[in-house]
């Protein structure tokens, strides 16, 4: 199948390839998002190949049908970028990679985790200017801590997994109890519960009309003073303002974010030579209780592999059957 490859860099090219010398599509790769004004350059593909920066609005899935598309494969998890409801409209299938490697993303989680509470993005910087100083950089202990997760699905799972190793108690929440976590001794609990006596929150939910802003000022006000925040999922979950001033009053002791509600601008690119033109973004980068990592946590081998893979099956089965197995429809996901 002829397919368009949109926001590519040499990684995805590299395992895209790789991963197509068993499925045979013909590719062809576009360094530019995916939006409404780029969509001339898909005319005449019958699938897209689309990440998540990509805009796949309304007007984005109108001009993709117009010019012969038939099929959003998307290679990423998430599809909250996507309007499903116009693209069943159109007759648009649109695919996804539901899971590729929840080792990473937990993983990378972890690390945000021990890099906050010991300072450690903080000392590399100081030790390369010649400062040994210690000041500044007092951590505690992670056993015996109460981490809350919200959202156990395979990620989260793999989560608690992990903080149960360093000897954490751990708290849930989700619509649904993930037996792994039970096994652990996961409690699960209402999401004000995990709020006030979680040590470490870590967000591992979809973005939905549900969950958007789910951490809003409300919901700082209810946690511990001091608390650590981790958040790996979808930038909206954060009221990012709201997190701004949780930092501020210090009821946010730590701020470790992998991705951000207005990213589609920023990540995936290199803007070093150029003024910073988000404020709220900007003013992140001054707190030096913050990590911030440019969407970095699916990126393992592994999981590009594995997305390479499940993206190109799609394809090919769509292409043989009309169908998917990984196909997202809307009444799927209406609240």
């Amino acid at each position: 199948m002829r397919v368009a490859v949109f926001s590519t860099k040499s990684y995805d090219r590299q395992f895209l390839d790789g991963a197509n010398a068993a499925f045979g599509h013909e590719l062809t790769y576009f360094v530019p998002r995916l939006t409404r004004e780029t969509t001339p350059l898909a005319a005449g593909f019958g699938a897209v190949c689309a990440f998540v920066q990509d805009e796949l609005d309304a007007d984005t899935l109108a001009a993709l049908a117009a010019g012969g598309t038939k099929l959003i494969a998307l290679r990423s998890a998430g599809f909250n970028n996507v309007d499903l409801a116009a693209a069943e409209r159109l007759g648009l299938a649109v695919v996804r990679v539901p899971a590729y490697s929840p080792y990473a993303v937990a993983e990378h989680s972890a690390a945000m985790i021990l890099a906050l509470n010991r300072g450690i993005h903080r000392a590399h910087n100081r030790v390369r200017e010649g400062n040994f100083s210690l000041e500044g950089l007092l951590g505690f202990d992670l056993f015996e801590r109460t981490v809350g997760i919200v959202g156990t699905g395979k990620i989260g799972a793999v989560l608690a997994r992990i903080m149960h190793g360093f000897g954490c108690h751990i708290l849930t929440h989700d619509v649904r109890p993930n037996p792994d976590c039970l096994a652990l001794g996961a409690q699960y609990v209402p999401l004000e519960v995990l709020f006030e006596q979680s040590d470490i929150i870590s967000l591992h939910c979809p973005l939905t009309p549900t969950t958007h802003h789910l951490i809003d000022d409300a919901a700082i006000g209810r946690m511990k003073p001091g608390v650590m925040l981790i958040n790996t999922s979808r930038g909206a979950v954060i009221d990012t303002r709201a997190a701004i001033e949780g930092l501020k009053s210090g009821q946010i002791g730590y701020l470790g974010l992998d991705v951000y509600e207005e990213e589609s601008d920023f990540f995936f690119e290199d803007l070093s030579n150029r003024v910073m033109q988000d404020d709220v973004l900007a003013r992140l980068l001054t707190f030096p209780n913050v990590l911030i990592t440019g969407h970095q946590a699916f990126f393992t081998r592994e999981a590009l592999q594995r997305i390479a893979e499940t993206t190109l099956a799609n394809i090919g089965e769509w292409a043989e059957r009309g169908t998917c197995v990984n196909q997202v429809r809307a009444e799927r996901v209406r609240p």
